[in-house]
């Protein structure tokens, strides 16, 4: 009897390590795919109960966040204005803002109501550099194709 119990005692402890070190590699996965922007999903909501939910709700499984994202990197013209918009000026603060962030704010500014959209996509890329003029052709360009692809 004692030594099954003490059997089982290893078999939780296995477990308890084999359910930490998924979580590792996950997090090295992401670091890996997203280089130190990764921090941003772990320390966004530090006080909250992220660790306990985690793998609940995975925004990287998010369909619309993966379009979004394959929009950015595609040769579609507006994507490519986008990518220009960002990093026009490397003295620029949008220029060190990543596509990933960009697209998980898109992802935002998607779950909108559709009358509020344009406002906070253009909002999202306005900067001093470039007219309002050119920012709002460009939100409009991108609101139009997000219509068509989500």
């Amino acid at each position: 009897m004692a030594n099954q119990r003490e059997t089982n005692s290893y078999t939780n402890q296995v477990d308890e390590f084999t359910e930490a070190l998924a979580t590792a590699r996950k997090m090295q996965e992401d670091w890996l795919n997203y280089g130190l922007n990764f921090i941003h999903i772990y320390v966004e909501d530090a006080h909250g109960d992220w660790l306990e939910t985690w793998g609940d709700e995975e925004i990287f499984t998010s369909s619309v966040l993966s379009k979004i994202k394959e929009f950015l990197i595609s040769d579609d013209i507006v994507a490519r204005r986008l990518r220009k918009h960002l990093g026009d000026d490397p003295q620029s603060v949008e220029c060190h803002r990543s596509l990933f962030d960009i697209a998980v704010n898109l992802e935002e500014c998607w779950q909108y109501p559709t009358d509020e959209r344009l406002t906070a996509i253009k909002h999202l890329l306005a900067n001093d550099k470039t007219s309002e003029i050119a920012i709002l052709d460009l939100a409009n360009s991108l609101v139009q194709k997000l219509s068509e692809i989500l």
